[in-house]
C-alpha cells in the first residue's frame, strides 16, 4: 500500500478539492477592499449630511455624548427669606406743658408802645360790634406779633365772651376808631397805669397782678411770662393762664364784676380772681361751657 504526496483518496460521490490558485486569492482580496471602501465612504458621507442638518447645539451633544448623558441637576430653589417685622415706633411722649419761663423780664419801662399792624377778622356771630388794638411797650422782648395771635386766639374761641352770640370783637391797627386797647407791659408800668384807673395791684408791696382801667386792658409781664404759683404746682400749663388773663380783664372791660368759686373741684368761673387763688375749684379759662355761660357767686 502507498500513500499519496495528494493526501487521502476522495470518497465517491464528492467533487475533487481542486487547489486554489494564488491569482484567485489576490482577486477576491481586492473585490473585498473595494467593497470595505465604498462602504467607509457611504458612511462617511452619511455622517457629514447628519452634521449639516443638525442644528449646533444638538451636534454638540452628538460630538460629545458623555457631556450630554449627564442629567440636569434640578435647580434648588432659593430660601424664601422671611421678612424681618419693621419695629413699630415706639409712641413718643407729648413734651411736657410749658408751666412758666425763666427768660429775664424787665421790670420797668419806657412807657411808650408799638401796635400791632393790620385787621383782624371779626370774630363772633352777631350783636354789638366793638374793636380794640393790641399794644406792646417798647422795651419788652415778646414779639408783637406773637402776642397779637394769643389775643386774638382767646378772643375768638366760642367759650369766650362771643359765645353770647350778642357781642363780635375785631382787632384794628392803631390810629384806627377803637374801644379798647389791650396792652401787655412791665410790672413797673402795669402799676402807674393801673393806679391811674384807681386800681391797686401790689401783693406784698410789689405790682403782681393785672388790672382794666376804662378803655385799657393792662397785662402785667410778670404774670404773662411766669404765671402764678398754684397755677404752676397745679401744672396748669402757661397758655392756659394766658387765656384766663386775656379773657379775665376783657370780662371787666365788657362790665363784669369779681365771682366767687361756687363749689370745690368745680371750674373756677373766668371772673374769679385765680391770679390770687382757686379756693377750691380748678382752673378754667372760659366765661362759656358748654354753650352756657358759667357764673359764680359775685363777690
Amino acid at each position: 500500500m502507498w500513500i499519496s504526496e495528494r493526501g487521502p483518496t476522495p470518497t465517491s460521490g464528492s467533487a475533487p478539492a481542486t487547489p486554489e490558485r494564488p491569482q484567485r486569492r489576490r482577486a477576491r482580496r481586492f473585490r473585498r477592499g473595494r467593497v470595505l471602501a465604498v462602504v467607509l465612504l457611504a458612511v462617511a458621507g452619511a455622517v457629514g449630511v447628519v452634521g449639516i442638518l443638525v442644528p449646533p447645539a444638538n451636534r454638540l451633544a452628538m460630538e460629545q455624548p458623555e457631556a450630554a448623558a449627564q442629567p440636569v441637576a434640578p435647580t434648588t430653589p432659593a430660601a424664601e427669606v422671611t421678612p424681618t417685622p419693621t419695629p413699630s415706633a415706639t409712641p413718643s411722649r407729648p413734651p411736657a406743658p410749658v408751666l412758666r419761663l425763666t427768660d429775664r423780664v424787665p421790670a420797668t419801662g419806657p412807657g411808650s408802645f408799638t401796635y400791632a399792624t393790620g385787621r383782624g377778622e371779626v370774630l363772633g356771630r352777631a350783636g354789638t360790634l366793638r374793636r380794640y388794638r393790641v399794644a406792646v411797650e417798647r422795651n419788652v422782648d415778646e414779639h408783637m406779633q406773637e402776642f397779637a395771635t394769643k389775643v386774638d386766639a382767646a378772643l375768638a374761641d366760642p367759650r369766650s365772651w362771643i359765645g353770647s352770640g350778642r357781642l363780635r370783637l375785631q382787632r384794628v391797627p392803631d390810629k384806627s376808631g377803637h374801644d379798647f386797647t389791650v396792652y401787655l407791659v412791665t410790672a413797673g408800668t402795669a402799676r402807674e397805669m393801673c393806679a391811674a384807673s384807681g386800681v391797686d395791684i401790689r401783693v406784698g408791696g410789689k405790682p403782681y397782678t393785672s388790672c382794666r382801667g376804662t378803655g385799657r386792658v393792662i397785662i402785667n409781664l410778670d404774670r404773662w411770662m411766669q404765671s402764678v404759683p398754684h397755677y404752676v404746682s397745679a401744672k396748669v400749663p402757661l397758655d392756659r393762664y394766658r387765656t384766663y388773663v386775656v379773657n379775665h380783664e376783657v370780662g371787666h372791660e365788657l362790665g363784669h364784676g369779681h365771682e366767687r368759686c361756687p363749689r370745690d373741684g368745680r371750674p373756677a368761673p373766668v371772673m374769679m380772681q385765680q391770679t390770687l387763688f382757686l379756693k377750691g375749684c380748678v382752673a378754667n379759662p372760659w366765661p362759656y361751657l358748654d354753650g352756657e355761660r358759667y357764673a359764680g357767686p359775685s363777690l
